[in-house]
């Protein structure tokens, strides 16, 4: 087990190739299907970072803001892909 497999439980980490070895069709599988999430998920983040506001730096002061803009964002995010 890697060691942010053990502080993170959520982290699945694919697994590496022996050296001068294969790895097995049950190894390869898992690691596509770890591979097909991953993608999902980097897609709907450079998605969200495409609005400007959520990638720029925040100079403002206003409590809360922040967290208002990245919630615009990824709603933004997820009514374009409804739509599309």
């Amino acid at each position: 087990m890697a060691g942010l497999q053990k502080e993170f439980v959520n982290i699945k980490i694919p697994t590496k190739k022996p050296r001068k070895k294969e790895l097995t069709d049950k190894q390869k599988q898992s690691n596509r299907e770890k591979s097909r999430v991953r993608v999902k998920c980097e897609h709907t983040i450079s998605g969200v970072k495409r609005y400007n506001a959520t990638t720029a730096i925040y100079r403002n002061r206003i409590k809360g803001l922040d967290d208002h803009l990245m919630l615009t964002a990824v709603g933004l995010w997820n009514f374009y892909l409804i739509v599309a």
